[in-house]
């Protein structure tokens, strides 16, 4: 496909360099030269130095050939009208990244009168992400996605004590036709590759794949019947459009939530804007803030703030007072392994979320079905075509990268655990699961023999 992305932050060349991998034609249009000589001579793409919001620009590169226009500047309005004037000079489809509550609330409006095909907002996809990870949680959901005659079930280690001290290898000998296809350890999913050995504790959150039945006897025996226990308290530090979303959703849902922020217009407008939130206007980091409203008696912390070293102090703040459930949102892949250590319950990064929804929409009906697992990796289906690369290959010759694995293959009725000696074949669905941030691997290896779906 030929796809044009107009500004190259943090999430236009996220999304650059995963469509790369799948063998995309990509122009990236920006009007910082700075910006376009520093990364677009890393990146196999086309540079174009200029406002996207012209019309001479966008008939230059000739718009309307493009499959798709992605508008991902700092500006809901430049991405707004960009997109409305590319698709006016004949581009097939656009993606806008448009954030504020404000423009959210009319999405479907904007969508049919500035003919947006798709929108994307990174802080409500975050927010979604923390939101279905404490609800869920504490409404019993059972932990189980079915993909066809594939499932997939979640569940604590603690609850099968006979594969807790084991490697993952060896907790197939006791679980059956599964594969152990990825580990929550310390808040951080790991997708283990052959030559990974990942002992299993008591703590850790297992994800196995396999056949529905198997899955399903798996599961009699992890259920806990009649536990229910409802979250309550919750508070977020930083009042950004993340945290506005997510108070947004924990008010739905019934909780009590205390939003913390240091500006006092942020403040002024949360209050504004949330109905059953106690705004708090202070520096979330001042201790005698948080223990004068209670902090160490919440359910849940999370730190949306727009800063990642204050996210990652606030979370060991919270883990040290011993709250249950921590969760932060973090910008940078380099601070994995210190998260890990942390102990925090759950790290998001928005980038990796949004760019990973963007290769979901490309790819089309490819996709059967996907699911996010901690906002840091993902289970997808595919339906395999004979004009897909890995059309008759083995597994072994797919070079399959760290952080991604092919986990399972149904093969019309049958569902098959692959290994190395498994040919994919024409009309099989596969699940594959990914890191996020592996991207543009999932990308390569979904790409067609003639380049991504043609």
């Amino acid at each position: 496909m030929k796809i044009a992305i107009v500004g190259a932050g943090k999430l236009g060349l996220s999304i650059a360099d995963m469509l790369v991998g799948g063998d995309h034609s990509v122009t990236i249009i920006d009007k910082d030269e700075e910006v376009i000589e520093r990364y677009t001579t890393s990146l196999d793409v086309m540079s174009v130095l200029g406002n996207g919001k012209e019309v001479v620009l966008l008939k230059d590169i000739g718009i309307g050939s493009y499959d798709y226009l992605i508008a991902v500047t700092d500006r809901d309005e430049k991405n707004i009208v960009i997109s409305s004037i590319a698709k006016k000079l004949g581009v097939g489809k656009v993606i806008a990244r448009i954030r504020d509550p404000e423009h959210l609330a009319q999405r479907d409006f904007l969508m049919e009168n500035f003919h947006i095909d798709h929108v994307l907002n990174p802080d409500l996809a975050i927010a979604e992400e923390i939101n279905k990870y404490l609800v869920e949680k504490y409404t019993l959901s059972n932990g189980v996605f079915y993909a066809g005659r594939i499932s997939m079930l979640e569940f604590e280690a603690r609850k099968l004590p006979a594969i807790v001290g084991l490697t993952h290898s060896e907790a197939r000998a006791v679980l059956g036709a599964v594969t152990v296809a990825a580990i929550s350890k310390n808040g951080k999913v790991i997708i283990p590759g052959k030559s990974d050995s990942y002992t299993i504790g008591g703590e850790d959150w297992l994800y196995v794949v396999g056949e529905r039945d198997v899955i399903d006897g798996i599961f009699r025996k992890v259920a806990e019947s009649g536990k229910y226990t409802d979250i309550q308290r919750v508070m977020i530090a930083g009042g950004g459009k993340a945290g506005f979303y997510l108070a947004m959703m924990l008010e739905d849902f019934g909780a009590s939530v205390k939003i913390i922020d240091i500006d006092m217009k942020r403040c002024q407008y949360l209050s504004t804007h949330l109905n059953n939130v106690l705004v708090l206007h202070g520096d979330a980091t001042d201790m005698n803030l948080l223990h004068d409203e209670n902090f160490e008696d919440m359910d849940a912390f999370v730190s949306t703030t727009g800063f990642d070293e204050e996210n990652l102090l606030l979370a060991l703040m919270a883990k040290q007072s011993g709250i249950e459930d921590v969760i932060a949102k973090i910008s940078r892949d380099s601070f994995g392994d210190l998260i890990e250590r942390m102990g925090v319950d759950m790290a998001l990064n928005p980038v990796d979320i949004t760019a990973s929804h963007v290769g979901m929409l490309l790819q089309g009906t490819k996709v059967l079905s996907s699911q996010v697992i901690q906002g840091q990796a993902e289970m997808v289906q595919i339906a395999v075509g004979d004009d897909m690369v890995l059309t008759g290959r083995k597994v072994s010759a797919m070079k399959i990268p760290d952080g991604m694995m092919i986990a399972a293959i149904q093969r019309r009725r049958e569902v098959i655990m692959p290994d190395d000696d498994t040919t994919i074949e024409d009309g099989d669905r596969v699940v594959i699961l990914s890191q996020l941030s592996e991207a543009f691997d999932l990308e390569k290896l979904l790409k067609t023999k003639k380049g991504l779906f043609g």
